[in-house]
């Protein structure tokens, strides 16, 4: 009985231990894929002849020298965005991009000593979808931005004509009390 209990308390700690290996390995694991010095992204819009955004195309996106791609689809808005674990050994390696039968040859580019800045090239399909997918929901910010000073002036007002109020009473109290 003693030695079951005994192969039992082992093989939990076995248990914990390898629970505890994946807990804290996992994440370097996983991490390492969205580090900026690891991950290069390829994005940019498929639009057609007619300047209209497609939605739901296959974009391939290919590194050539490794063999290595990816087929994404373009959002409502013709965006599409693929990512790849590249070092800086694959510096300069020859890109595929394919939409819509049209093909475009980039090369993989950034500045190996920059391991903090993001590495994305854009590499747009079809004519007038030149955006920049960054300033889509500039109104937004400013909107906010308007909101906040409004909402903050409006209380700033309220707060000064309170403070205001405060004083007069306190000016008219202490005149009732000098006389």
């Amino acid at each position: 009985m003693r030695r079951i209990q005994t192969a039992q308390n082992g093989s939990r700690w076995r248990e914990w231990i390898l629970a505890i290996a994946i807990v804290v390995g996992l994440p370097s694991v996983v991490s390492a894929t969205h580090e900026a010095d690891h991950r290069f992204t390829v994005e940019g819009y498929v639009c057609g002849a007619d300047g209209k955004s497609g939605a739901g195309i296959d974009v391939l996106v290919k590194d050539t020298r490794i063999s290595y791609g990816q087929v994404v689809k373009t959002d409502g808005e013709g965006y599409y965005k693929a990512s790849f674990h590249l070092h800086n050994d694959n510096l300069d390696d020859p890109l595929l991009i394919e939409a819509n039968g049209e093909r475009q040859e980039r090369k993989v580019s950034f500045d190996p000593k920059d391991l903090e800045t993001e590495r994305i090239i854009q590499v747009n399909f079809g004519t007038g979808c030149v955006r920049d997918k960054g300033s889509d929901f500039l109104w937004l910010y400013l909107g906010s931005g308007a909101v906040a000073v409004a909402v903050g002036g409006f209380i700033g007002a309220k707060l000064i004509r309170t403070w205001r109020r405060q004083e007069q009473k306190r000016g008219k109290s202490q005149g009732k009390h000098k006389k």
